[in-house]
């Protein structure tokens, strides 16, 4: 079999061929229009900035009836979330004297102390008076004195046992009385403020505001 050999005339024309097919692909593109660069759209915006002016409540924060709330010991973070409640007075749990820092903003916003100092032991069915807690109730149901606050330290075992004693005015079922003083107490919930609050009486006391009882 006898092999043909391409002359080499042919070669270089192919040569030229393809050299001209690359040339002509060059010039295509050199005559392309170029690509549409999209703008991208705007950055978006920084976060605002934290308000350090934010409310922030007390720790243990709630509303119990119209006029009255309960929480633990307001710091001055919470200053201004107490100022926008418009408050009357604050109904003071504990026997250590109100901080200058606090008292300070008491009497810029015309807000009374009413201070019952109960100790903060861990029975309070010894130590919790039975006189100072109806003093409290009076205080908490007199209208003059509303909107107010009660707080002790934490919100949750003297101004649970008072928030209780006050739903047994209410006529609330015990319960629930318990109920809600577990919601606040949580794991540090002591049975014997349970048992002062179901054994208090509040006969000499269903006379005071209609209105909440």
């Amino acid at each position: 079999m006898k092999l043909e050999v391409m002359p080499k005339q042919r070669v270089l024309e192919a040569e030229q061929r393809e050299e001209a097919m690359e040339m002509s692909g060059l010039d295509l593109w050199k005559h392309e229009k170029p690509p549409r660069i999209c703008s991208l759209p705007p950055p978006l915006p920084a976060p605002p900035a934290c308000d350090e002016a934010a409310l922030v409540p007390p720790l243990n924060f709630a509303m119990v009836d119209d006029g009255i709330f309960r929480s633990g010991f307001p710091e001055t973070a919470n200053f201004r979330f107490l100022k926008s409640l418009n408050l009357r007075s604050i109904v003071y749990l504990c026997p250590e004297p109100y901080p200058e820092t606090n008292t300070e903003f008491l009497e810029k916003n015309g807000i009374r102390l009413h201070q019952f100092g109960i100790e903060g032991r861990k029975e309070p069915f010894v130590n919790i008076p039975d006189d100072k807690i109806r003093e409290a109730l009076k205080v908490v149901l007199d209208p003059r004195n509303q909107p107010l606050l009660i707080h002790c330290k934490r919100g949750k075992h003297r101004t649970g046992c008072l928030v209780g004693c006050l739903r047994k005015l209410q006529k609330w079922c015990l319960s629930s009385v318990f109920d809600e003083y577990h919601r606040f107490a949580a794991a540090k919930a002591r049975i014997t403020d349970q048992r002062f609050m179901e054994l208090f009486d509040v006969s000499s006391l269903k006379h005071l505001t209609p209105s909440h009882c």
